[in-house]
């Protein structure tokens, strides 16, 4: 059953085009209020252009980002300052990750692109004792819940957009406004298998097509 007529649709679809925002980079200020002030070591997964890993390298003595994509770490070596705490190198997440320990792991959109239980038992045996693993990723919609959450986003979507574009129009692209590759395990499964392997690991469903994880390595 379509909720939403084609016409109010495309009417989104042109608000987001005009006041486009990343979805992604809504999440950082959140991630930030999970990791202490001061801490030694980040390592974060799927790391872009860089973005979230700067922000960490603000209270991290050091900070790795890790992308699969040579480009991206190319353009995120690019855009950090040479004094910062900061460094970036090409590796794929299941198969040549950095050695640990590290206090703190972030994965933002991209473990939906790996083996979920291997990635997450990969990133527990790279974290030190008392350390933090926060992931925000893409769930497949199955609940009524699920969909409730993300037929609300439909329309909070460009709201967002225009507030934090702050009502500019923006001559940007549009980027990270939906999911760029469709989630495959529902929020039920990512949670059983999360429960099975991090003991007191807590998750929950988000707007924006988005649910988080937290972890303490206790």
């Amino acid at each position: 059953m379509k909720i939403l007529s084609p016409r109010v649709l495309r009417a989104l679809e042109q608000l987001n085009a005009a006041y486009p925002w990343d979805h992604n980079a809504h999440f950082h200020r959140w991630i930030l209020r999970q990791v202490p002030k001061r801490f030694d070591r980040a390592l974060d997964i799927g790391s872009g252009t860089g973005d979230l890993a700067r922000l960490l390298g603000r209270r991290a003595n050091k900070v790795l980002g890790v992308d699969s994509d040579p480009r991206i770490i190319a353009q995120a070596q690019h855009l950090t300052p040479a004094d910062a705490p900061v460094a970036f190198t090409v590796a794929d997440a299941m198969t040549n990750t950095p050695a640990g320990p590290f206090d703190v792991i972030t994965c933002v959109a991209a473990v939906h692109h790996l083996p979920f239980a291997q990635a997450l038992t990969s990133f527990r045996s790279l974290l030190a004792p008392g350390g933090r693993l926060i992931v925000v990723g893409l769930s497949r919609p199955e609940t009524r819940v699920d969909h409730l959450l993300g037929l609300t986003s439909v329309p909070l979507n460009p709201a967002m957009g225009w507030l934090k574009n702050k009502g500019r129009r923006s001559a940007r692209p549009l980027s990270m406004t939906a999911p760029t590759r469709a989630a495959d395990m529902t929020f039920a499964d990512l949670a059983r298998e999360a429960q099975n392997l991090l003991p007191g690991v807590q998750l929950r469903r988000r707007l924006f097509w988005r649910y988080t994880l937290v972890w303490h390595n206790r």
